[in-house]
């Protein structure tokens, strides 16, 4: 794993912007993508130090290298900018949206993940569903 994505996890989602229905990537029982939170991760306030931020974009780029993803078919999320402590760095969480018609149900089953909504999301670490609940919101709570 690159070092942009040790500092830096994504969220990927899909939005049906025509039936609203909100589905998240899941690989076992996490969200976060490339790999899980370290145990005992929480929320922390926002960080501005240069130092330990990286630009959203970059860590989409990355993360779409990882996987394979075609970054012309996602976007990151405005309004969505939540951190965590990590075991050695704070840990920056993007989100970001498939732009497609349909979920990539295939791009994300390769991984070993699957397309899942909010209401499936049981066994996820508490974290991780305070931060889907942060994402549903801005997509059908307006903000």
């Amino acid at each position: 794993m690159n070092d942009i994505l040790s500092h830096n996890r994504v969220i990927l989602c899909h939005f049906d912007t025509y039936s609203a229905a909100l589905l998240f990537a899941r690989y076992g029982t996490s969200v976060i993508t490339p790999t899980p939170l370290p145990e005992g991760a929480s929320a922390i306030p926002e960080i501005t130090s240069p130092a330990e931020q990286y630009d959203p974009g970059a860590a989409l780029n990355a993360l779409a290298e990882h996987y394979g993803l075609d970054t012309t078919q996602l976007t990151l999320v405005d309004g969505f900018q939540e951190w965590l402590n990590g075991t050695e760095n704070p840990i920056r969480i993007h989100l970001a949206r498939f732009t497609t018609f349909e979920a990539p149900r295939d791009a994300i089953s390769s991984h070993g993940g699957a397309f899942k909504p909010i209401s499936e999301m049981r066994g996820t670490a508490a974290v991780e569903l305070n931060l889907l609940r942060r994402a549903f919101n801005l997509f059908v709570g307006g903000g």
